[in-house]
């Protein structure tokens, strides 16, 4: 354990709800550093299995999704750990829904429910994202098929290749030249 004391289900999710669209989803050095420092030690211990009680409601397994999720994107940006937990927060995603946890929450808040099929590189899982997004707003479902078609064409996403140390094939390459999808 680090000596950073773990914060309640609930501070992760307010932090999350207070940051608002406007914060979510723009790159930002300020943003990602207190997420971090906020939050790093408790990513660790839900990195570790050490939170997953916390997927016993709703509100708990949302933080995770936060945690697992959110905070590596925001924190390790371009860096391979940034994918390092996907398959736990799928898992968690996953299980969240079978238990309409989901549903809990207003649509905004939703998406993150969601957003580990989106980030996967299993076309079922896109297959499954785009399912899911399509009861949210339409900005949301457009991000998720457009994940889905490259995962369709490539069987990956070719913007990781690089930061995985991936060979891009001709295809891929021609894709991102012309400004294919970069994340």
């Amino acid at each position: 354990m680090t000596s950073q004391a773990l914060p309640a289900a609930r501070v992760v999710v307010d932090f999350w709800r207070d940051a608002g669209p406007s914060r979510w989803f723009a790159k930002s050095d300020a943003f990602d550093a207190e997420f971090l420092s906020r939050f790093s030690a408790a990513h660790q211990a839900a990195a570790r299995g050490e939170l997953d009680h916390w997927t016993d409601d709703a509100a708990g397994t949302l933080a995770l999704l936060v945690l697992l999720d959110q905070l590596p994107r925001n924190a390790w940006r371009n860096n391979p750990h940034m994918l390092a937990t996907d398959g736990l927060a799928l898992r968690v995603a996953k299980k969240a829904i079978e238990a309409g946890f989901d549903q809990q929450f207003e649509t905004a808040l939703r998406a993150f429910f969601y957003l580990p099929f989106m980030h996967s590189e299993v076309l079922a899982e896109q297959e499954r994202s785009v399912e899911l997004n399509a009861a949210l707003d339409a900005n949301t479902q457009r991000f998720a098929v457009l994940h889905r078609d490259i995962v369709a064409r490539f069987g990956r996403f070719p913007h990781r290749n690089r930061m995985l140390g991936r060979s891009s094939t001709a295809e891929e390459q021609k894709f991102l030249d012309e400004g294919g999808f970069a994340g």
